[in-house]
């Protein structure tokens, strides 16, 4: 199955682009599944003509042969978790003296569209019903937190409630026995065993080959600044974005000269978006004259999606993938602070401090290995320059925004205003942050060993 989200900044025409997507796959044959959470947005582009019916919440509907959409509605779900996870933990509410609450008077709270995104995301892949599934994501920046969000509970998760202090497991029936109701802490430890499940299910989507990510913009003079930031988040967590589409570029050859002047900007801006991205194709979409409106003008948009890429992808929106770590002309080194915690304002050389973590030979992946499909690789250069080097892909990325820290056994990279925390692989636990250095589109970060924790002989 894949999974094509589309996103980018707010205005640009995501959601018109998106069902575009969907319905470009579906007339080439594929069973196709559009999701959005836009609640007025869809029902304009795909209904033909006024009145509209609303896209169903929940269960798909048919819209035109091998296309279904469905809206996704947080709120109903909110609704349902928490009347649900409420009854589950009626025992320990009682002894708290709680009152419960009732559905007539449940609001959802902020952040509950992106649990209701993935989730509709993850159960779309629990079926064979579809060959692709599109989303109509967020705006960008809130797309790349989204696509954090499973990783970053999980390891909340893990910090708040480990595993292995799960002990006398045995011991719980009887004291609840001995108590008259349901331990507290035995309804905690399963709730969070259920929330680990659902998020390393989400996050199996999310890190699918499958999954690729769509920009969506318009040509402007601040396109391709905004562009390079998204895609330095993206990048951060290990998405690479498969296209950049240029949405409304006016025709070139207008004898209107207010037409003619916007168009040679959009020109322009294109142009910088081609030479900032020579490895990400650039794919234009002409403007319509008016915003499409049902599935006959909707057809029109997406036969201009099966081709007439800039930079080499030519096959159109199918099943092609391009990405590699090429971002023009190299960046100076630059270096790491290791230390307890505070973010430095630039990368700037410093000796590392060693890691109070443990050496596990045991690895399932090796002391210098990744898990299958993770993109930071570690080199190994001790024999020539007594190194090992964890590359890290960030393509877009500039110097400026770069920030490194290092606090035991994890380290800490900040892309402008995102962050991801990685737990060092097995042989980079012994070793040092000797310095860092942005270059061809990846920020080589330098480990020297410890000679406290390194066993003599490696």
């Amino acid at each position: 199955m894949r999974t094509v989200l589309v996103t980018g900044p707010g205005g640009a025409g995501r959601t018109t682009i998106a069902a575009a997507t969907a319905l470009a796959g579906a007339r080439r044959g594929e069973r196709v599944l559009l999701l959005t959470t836009e609640s007025g947005a869809p029902d304009a582009v795909l209904c033909s003509a006024p009145p509209c019916s609303p896209l169903p919440s929940g269960e798909p509907r048919a819209l035109a042969p091998g296309l279904w959409a469905a809206r996704i509605d947080s709120g109903e779900r909110f609704r349902r978790e928490f009347l649900a996870f409420q009854e589950r933990a009626g025992a320990a509410l009682d002894m708290l003296g709680a009152v419960p609450l009732d559905e007539d008077e449940l609001t959802e709270l902020p952040g509950s569209q992106a649990f209701a995104l993935l989730h509709a995301l993850r159960s779309a892949h629990g079926t064979q019903a579809w060959d692709r599934v599109v989303v109509d994501m967020p705006p960008a920046a809130e797309t790349i937190r989204l696509l954090a969000l499973p990783e970053q509970a999980r390891r909340y998760l893990r910090r708040l409630l480990p595993p292995e202090r799960q002990a006398a497991r045995a011991l719980r029936p009887m004291l609840a026995q001995l108590a008259g109701a349901a331990m507290p802490a035995q309804k905690l430890y399963e709730a969070a065993e259920r929330w680990e499940r659902e998020l390393a299910a989400v996050q199996r989507v999310i890190d699918d080959p499958g999954t690729t990510v769509r920009i969506v913009t318009e040509a402007g003079p601040v396109a391709a600044a905004g562009l390079r930031t998204v895609r330095a988040g993206l990048s951060l967590y290990g998405h690479r974005a498969e296209a950049v589409i240029v949405n409304k570029l006016l025709p070139t050859d207008s004898a209107d000269p207010f037409c003619a002047a916007l168009s040679g900007q959009q020109q322009t801006a294109l142009k910088a978006l081609g030479a900032q991205f020579p490895d990400i194709p650039v794919h234009e979409v002409p403007h319509l004259g008016r915003d499409p409106q049902g599935i006959e003008e909707l057809a029109e948009l997406a036969d201009g999606l099966t081709g007439g890429f800039v930079g080499g992808f030519t096959d159109g929106f199918t099943d092609g993938f391009v990405g590699g770590p090429a971002d023009g002309p190299a960046a100076e080194p630059a270096g790491a602070t290791a230390g307890s915690g505070r973010q430095p304002d630039a990368l700037s050389d410093a000796p590392g401090t060693s890691p109070d973590g443990p050496y596990d030979p045991d690895s399932p992946y090796g002391p210098y290995g990744s898990p299958p499909g993770d993109l930071w690789t570690v080199e190994d250069r001790l024999a020539s320059d007594g190194l090992l080097i964890w590359r890290v892909p960030l393509p877009g990325a500039e110097r400026e925004s770069l920030g490194l820290v290092r606090r035991g056994d994890e380290l800490i990279v900040s892309a402008g205003p995102f962050r991801r925390i990685r737990t060092l692989p097995s042989a980079l636990r012994r070793c040092s942050v000797s310095g860092a250095g942005l270059r061809d589109g990846a920020l080589h970060v330098r480990f020297s060993p410890d000679p406290a924790l390194w066993p003599r002989g490696n």
